[in-house]
């Protein structure tokens, strides 16, 4: 329903709900009673229609932080949010007018953790700079200081009465404080690893512990005795809690699990699981009948405590979730994501910000949308067919998909393996690597390919007979990238062990190893002639390197790289940062020949033109960007997505783009007059077709002259989305 001329139509009452109405005109339209909720509203002309009572599902949004929103809890009452964030404050809000009431100061670090007293009336907080405080939730002010942990305090947690405090520590201490006095009155030490979090048993008689040494503890309270020891979990465990008036204990872990545990006898009782990914901490209801688990599969699961069944699973995120909460009454779920944004969730509303704000959203009437064609969740990667008549899509959802580019249909959907595109048949699934895998390369002349591992190896496999042929060790950290020399014979790798290595590809050997990065090193790219290679690390430089002698040509400073590339004519380096910048490098001189200047925030990848005249960037601004390599500027801006970028391709003869996002969707861009290599200033580039459903309200350069109708929370709304009136 883009680019339509509706101008004058009449459709009260319409459900234009997730609908894609990117530069439709709608001027004196009546749009009475119409819902628009997570609808693409982006260059819609709205001039001297009639919206009265229409509906958007959300509300402006609240400010007041000047960094990233962490986390956000509930008054037990519902009537006030208590959030904390990257700007060392805490913020009390009042529920219904969405006003800031209190900003609590006084820590000088990130703030880890807050947590409420039972009544509402204490907050405690605790942070990096190695104190907890205790603050007055009504009044907004400090009532104690607890000093003594000698590292960062991960956890704090009030007892039942309020009269003392719990902290646990990177220390790997616990400790117990009176509140009153402000004085640790318990020291327990036993943890071998950061402790992460810590609780009191329902009568106040226990405290549970967990750690980054994969092990549980039960203590004595009073005395400081460790009770049990509980052990199962393969990886870090994230949350530890009582349940059951204390008889059990629940725990949840970067192994993808949830565990329930008797807290008498330390036996395992139930192994909950449905997350893809880690699982970053859990909550329970206040009932204790439901728990909900947050992870880095983006999702939100709520669980029966007694059955032990996946109640259900809230997506909708963009970015991995930080903490979550329930609301008093068990009906509302609270999150914050690392992207900053906090959503309420329940059947009705949502409440959400965008890194420094908050959102409040109504989603009553919300169905859910199934798909019968595309990725049901976010796009990763997208690549043209070397023909340019197809494109093949991969996506978190576990599948890969193969579209037509004249039609923008689907042809086919894969599972990730090794496949034949044309019959869709699996020809391999090839198993050796212990752990996850980072890397996939196909050799020169497609007969092999390599791949690299979290296990610290490097894999070589034959396309035949899917038999594993090589096995490279060395490594002594994550290997995150592999690939063939131009040549087939050798192959080079980089590490978080902080080194690249040469291999023969024969033999499995070792040729050379290249040292001088002081962090991980993040990525590599190799000259298309095999004769130099450029890296990036955490140590904030990219390094030139002769691949014959071993030797470093240059050094660049350059910090948070995304991504780094090679001219075709191996004569610069083009590498762009989360700092919102693009830098070109003369790779004979050393010298930096540009520097591109446009993106409002971080750049996550970039393309030369084959000719190497222009460069592509893509952005989490959500645009595309086309720049004059000579001139340093920039030619072209495309805009459309939603959400983050996560890839971009150009077709093979440089006619078109496809780019992936966030948003859950596809775009095919083309110019009328030109391909996209040539595009001038003056060129009208435009997307050819988009597949996905649209996710989030989105409302940039909308116009809404004299539109009638409209409530004025509706209007500022309007206005913090780009509209314009």
């Amino acid at each position: 329903m883009h680019n339509q001329d509706w101008s004058n139509i009449k459709i009260p009452y319409a459900i234009l709900d997730h609908a894609f109405l990117e530069g439709t005109n709608f001027s004196n339209a009546n749009l009475d009673h119409v819902r628009f909720y997570q609808s693409c509203l982006t260059k819609v002309n709205f001039t001297n229609a009639s919206m009265n009572n229409i509906y958007f599902g959300e509300y402006p949004y609240l400010e007041g932080h000047s960094s990233n929103v962490l986390g956000i809890k509930f008054l037990p009452d519902g009537t006030k949010i208590v959030s904390y964030s990257n700007d060392n404050t805490i913020r009390v809000w009042d529920t219904s007018s969405r006003k800031q009431l209190h900003i609590l100061e006084g820590h000088s670090s990130i703030i880890n953790a807050v947590q409420l007293s039972n009544d509402g009336s204490k907050i405690v907080s605790c942070s990096s700079d190695k104190t907890a405080r205790i603050w007055d939730a009504l009044l907004g002010q400090q009532l104690q200081l607890l000093e003594g942990h000698l590292k960062s305090v991960n956890s704090a947690e009030f007892s039942s009465n309020a009269s003392k405090v719990v902290s646990c520590s990177d220390d790997t201490t616990i400790r117990i404080w009176d509140v009153s006095s402000g004085k640790q009155t318990q020291l327990l030490a036993g943890h071998s690893a950061w402790v992460k979090k810590v609780k009191f048993s329902p009568d106040d008689s226990k405290v549970v512990s967990c750690s980054v040494d994969r092990s549980i503890r039960i203590w004595d309270a009073s005395s400081g005795t460790q009770l049990l020891l509980l052990e199962g979990h393969y990886s870090y465990i994230t949350a530890v809690q009582f349940i059951s008036n204390g008889s059990k204990i629940i725990s949840s872990s970067y192994d993808k699990t949830i565990r329930t545990w008797d807290a008498l006898s330390g036996q395992r009782l139930q192994l909950l699981e449905g997350h893809v990914h880690y699982i970053y901490g859990i909550q329970l209801s206040s009932d204790g009948s439901k728990v909900l688990s947050y992870s880095d599969d983006k999702t939100i699961r709520i669980w029966d405590l007694i059955s032990g069944k996946q109640l259900q699973v809230l997506e909708g995120s963009s970015s991995d979730i930080k903490a979550v909460s329930f609301s008093s009454d068990g009906s509302r779920v609270v999150s914050g994501t690392y992207d900053g944004a906090i959503r309420l969730w329940d059947e009705s509303k949502i409440l959400s910000s965008g890194g420094r704000t908050i959102r409040i959203w109504d989603i009553s009437l919300e169905r859910k949308i199934q798909l019968t064609e595309g990725h049901v969740n976010i796009m990763m990667t997208v690549e043209f067919s070397p023909d340019g008549s197809k494109i093949v899509s991969g996506s978190e959802d576990k599948t890969v998909r193969l579209w037509d580019v004249q039609s923008g249909r689907q042809i086919q959907i894969f599972e990730v393996r090794i496949w034949d595109v044309l019959s869709g048949k699996q020809l391999q699934l090839l198993e050796g690597h212990s752990s996850w895998i980072y890397k996939v390369r196909f050799s020169p002349d497609g007969s092999k390919f390599v791949s690299c591992s979290h296990d610290k190896t490097i894999r070589i496999w034959d396309i035949f007979s899917g038999k594993q042929i090589g096995l490279l060790n060395g490594h002594s950290a994550d290997v995150i990238e592999a690939q063939f020399m131009p040549d087939g014979n050798k192959i080079m790798s980089c590490s978080w062990d902080h080194t690249i290595r040469l291999w023969d590809a024969f033999s499995g050997k070792q040729i050379q190893i290249f040292e001088g990065h002081t962090k991980f090193v993040d990525g590599i790219q190799i000259s298309s002639d095999g004769s130099k290679f450029v890296s990036y690390s955490w140590d904030m430089t990219i390094r030139v390197w002769d691949v014959s002698s071993g030797k470093q040509l240059f050094s660049f400073e350059y910090k948070d790289v995304t991504e780094i590339q090679f001219s075709s004519d191996d004569t610069t380096i083009v590498a762009c940062s989360k700092d919102c910048t693009i830098r070109l490098w003369n790779v004979l001189t050393g010298k930096q020949i540009q520097l591109l200047e446009g993106h409002s925030s971080g750049v996550r990848g970039i393309k030369f033109s084959s000719d190497g005249s222009k460069i592509i960037s893509y952005s989490d601004d959500k645009t595309i960007r086309i720049w004059n390599v000579y001139s340093g500027k920039q030619i072209q801006v495309l805009e459309g997505h939603n959400g983050y970028i996560n890839c971009i391709h150009l077709s093979p003869n440089g006619s078109k783009l496809v780019s992936c996002s966030m948003d859950k969707t596809i775009r095919l861009w083309g110019s009328d007059n030109s391909k996209i290599v040539d595009v001038t200033e003056t060129s009208v580039v435009h997307y050819i077709w988009r597949v996905g459903v649209q996710i989030g309200l989105s409302m940039e350069d909308s116009i809404w002259k004299n539109t009638k109708g409209l409530e004025d929370q509706q209007k500022l709304l309007v206005k913090q989305r780009g509209g314009i009136f």
